[in-house]
């Protein structure tokens, strides 16, 4: 199984100076090129899961081998 993450950077709606990134790991089905017509989905997921945050850009990226899953 291949990971691929999803990489976010997150604002607070009240504080748009407060940001940070997050990353949203899922199967990959395919390569980056894949992920990127796949993340909108995910990040309006997520977004609705996090009415107090505002994902200000994101990019596919393959995780480092340390990653703990």
């Amino acid at each position: 199984m291949d990971i691929i993450n999803l990489v976010l950077t997150i604002c607070l709606v009240g504080s748009p100076g407060e940001c940070r990134e997050q990353s949203l790991h899922f199967e990959a089905s395919g390569s980056l090129l894949n992920c990127l017509f796949l993340a909108p989905t995910h990040i309006a997921k997520w977004s609705e899961e996090h009415p107090n945050m505002r994902v200000v850009k994101w990019r596919c990226a393959y995780p480092s081998r340390d990653i703990n899953i």
